[in-house]
């Protein structure tokens, strides 16, 4: 048995989204339903699954909770979704009518999910600026799998919205010494407004002897940079995921002397020293509660209407030059 209609944004073949329209499921104990107002692009990962760049042996790794069909598609897919709850069944979920929530969701303007999956945002983090919560849910997990310590000189390459929450996070560590890498000049301004000096790559003031590199540019010459600019003994922490493409790294030159230690850092999973205490949700909840700074707001670059999904995605996933978060905007009905 269903309801009303909605619409979804659907990736239907490699390079091509539409709007889709659905009906939602009558609500069950347990279960919301909420009505979107903002939602978020994810630049790299969904910007990958929207050229049809998963590769085979992932599919199931790289599911999103809420995901439907598979890759390479027809598939919807997308995480970054914020909104109000609009009715609910059983008590936990009748006492979040009228809440702003977030949740892990593809871009739909309504939808039913179990009322666990919706985590409510906290006093004075607006529900336009709360879009940057899986962005800043894995800067968090960069930043335990790094764990940088008081004093460390630290480079973060790449100053896309990730890099530059993972510096943000590490600047505030006593001591530490945080340089941001870019190769875009457009990166400085929203890189001072949050208290963080950006560098080009190959200048003197990136250094040579970092105690912590985190690589989030997406490119293999950031991650062979990032090899470069280690110290003896380093860590090098590698945020992006590539894909299909292939990656050639120098380890025939001094990564083997220098003792340097390459490590992923990957979202999907808690560090195993965190998993004794540590859930999903308590980590997206103190992601909301470290946006509630409206310097933040910054790393939101624009703004489209829901309707303007399809001819948008592909732009950005084909370049988006000069993009950070870029929001998508709901109907108010």
């Amino acid at each position: 048995m269903s309801i009303d209609p909605t619409s979804a944004f659907w990736t239907v073949a490699p390079g091509t989204g539409e709007l889709r329209t659905e009906v939602l499921p009558v609500l069950r104990a347990g279960e919301v339903r909420v009505r979107a107002l903002y939602s978020g692009i994810s630049r790299g990962t969904e910007s990958l699954v929207f050229r049809g760049e998963v590769p085979a042996s992932e599919y199931q790794r790289m599911r999103a909770p809420f995901q439907q069909g598979d890759f390479p598609g027809p598939v919807k897919y997308g995480y970054i979704s914020v909104g109000i709850v609009e009715d609910g069944r059983g008590e936990q979920a009748a006492a979040l009518h009228g809440r702003t929530v977030f949740c892990l969701h593809p871009h739909q303007q309504r939808y039913v999910v179990p009322v666990d999956a919706v985590v409510p945002l906290p006093d004075g983090l607006p529900a336009a600026r709360a879009v940057l919560a899986a962005n800043m849910e894995t800067a968090i997990n960069a930043v335990w799998d790094a764990a940088p310590s008081v004093g460390d000189r630290i480079a973060v390459i790449g100053a896309g919205v990730v890099g530059t929450l993972v510096a943000w996070l590490c600047a505030r560590i006593p001591g530490t010494r945080v340089v941001l890498i870019d190769i875009d000049p457009g990166r400085a301004a929203p890189a001072a407004a949050l208290g963080l000096a950006l560098r080009a790559p190959d200048t003197a003031e990136c250094g040579r002897e970092c105690d912590l590199v985190i690589h989030a540019s997406g490119s293999a010459a950031g991650l062979r940079s990032a090899l470069a600019i280690a110290g003896f003994e380093a860590t090098v922490i590698e945020m992006s995921w590539f894909g299909q493409q292939a990656v050639a790294l120098p380890l025939g030159e001094a990564f083997h002397a220098k003792r340097l230690t390459l490590r992923s850092s990957q979202v999907g999973h808690l560090p195993p020293a965190r998993l004794p205490r540590w859930s999903y949700r308590r980590r997206m909840e103190l992601a909301l509660s470290l946006l509630v700074d409206h310097s933040l707001d910054i790393l939101i670059s624009g703004e489209s209407d829901f309707a303007d999904l399809p001819d948008l995605m592909p732009a950005l996933a084909a370049d988006g030059a000069g993009v950070l978060c870029h929001r998508i905007r709901y109907p108010a009905t």
